[in-house]
């Protein structure tokens, strides 16, 4: 696709993002990672936009020395999370819109090419390798199949680094971890990923705040008990920390989430 490689402007555990052409982006991704990887995140982002789901369009693909890669509009306009660092949006106000797009998620008819909870962790497996101990890895696939049935389309990796405030509205960016899962699964993930993990490796420790604003509007929304969506995410705190661990964990919370999720199948046996 016509373009070319300019500054980096963004970096993540798999790909960066470099300015291509004019008013367009390329998310590459690092060396080493498989094609089919790249091309399922392509896949599934173009899935949710032909459904009118909150995802930027993809415009092509590329490979440039030896690296996948595919072109999206360059979405201006900070992160969520930098509008609530500098107070241009409260923690009240950024639970509400994650609580919002969270929703608009779960009303986008999943594509056929979106994998199940089970088939997801297959895959991150395949890609990771076996890197937690035996025993973990067979009691999260054993709770995955006594959970409820994959019944929604969920990002993921649901955070306010991964929305971009636009002048039309809140885009959800990285679509990679897509799948058809039940909605608590979503609400647990948000809760390990805003509660739990970035207090501990973010300077912003009131950030627990967005997940409270998150959970409560979210069951505002779609009409569920606060309580019982508390409830309901519970089961699926494990599968949510092993696909963490999975996907590269920083070494310094690897033990400790570890120990959470063996504490967590304990629990649910």
């Amino acid at each position: 696709m016509q373009g070319s490689l300019g500054e980096k402007i963004g970096e993540g555990v798999f790909a960066d993002v470099h300015a291509w052409a004019p008013g367009q982006v390329v998310k590459l991704f690092k060396p080493g990672i498989p094609q089919w990887v790249v091309q399922h995140e392509a896949q599934m982002t173009r899935a949710v936009f032909a459904a009118g789901g909150p995802a930027p369009e993809v415009l092509g693909e590329v490979l440039l020395d030896g690296r996948f890669g595919f072109v999206l509009p360059r979405l201006d306009g900070p992160t969520l999370l930098q509008a609530t660092r500098t107070g241009a949006v409260t923690r009240e106000q950024a639970g509400a819109i994650l609580a919002t797009l969270c929703l608009a998620v779960h009303k986008t008819r999943p594509p056929p090419s979106a994998l199940s909870l089970r088939e997801a962790m297959d895959a991150r497996l395949r890609f990771a390798g076996r890197v937690l101990p035996e025993r973990v890895i067979t009691g999260v696939l054993a709770l995955i199949e006594h959970v409820a049935p994959d019944d929604v389309l969920c990002h993921s990796d649901l955070h306010p680094g991964n929305v971009i405030m636009t002048a039309q509205g809140p885009r959800l960016i990285d679509w990679l971890g897509a799948a058809r899962a039940p909605a608590a699964y979503e609400i647990a993930q948000c809760h390990v990923l805003i509660a739990e993990l970035d207090p501990e490796y973010a300077d912003d420790p009131e950030r627990a705040a967005v997940n409270s604003a998150l959970q409560a509007e979210y069951a505002r929304l779609s009409g569920i008990a606060p309580a019982a969506l508390k409830a309901a995410m519970q089961p699926y705190l494990p599968i949510v920390r092993v696909f963490l661990l999975l996907g590269g964990a920083k070494p310094e919370m690897r033990a400790r989430q570890i120990e959470r999720v063996e504490a967590d199948l304990r629990s649910a046996g």
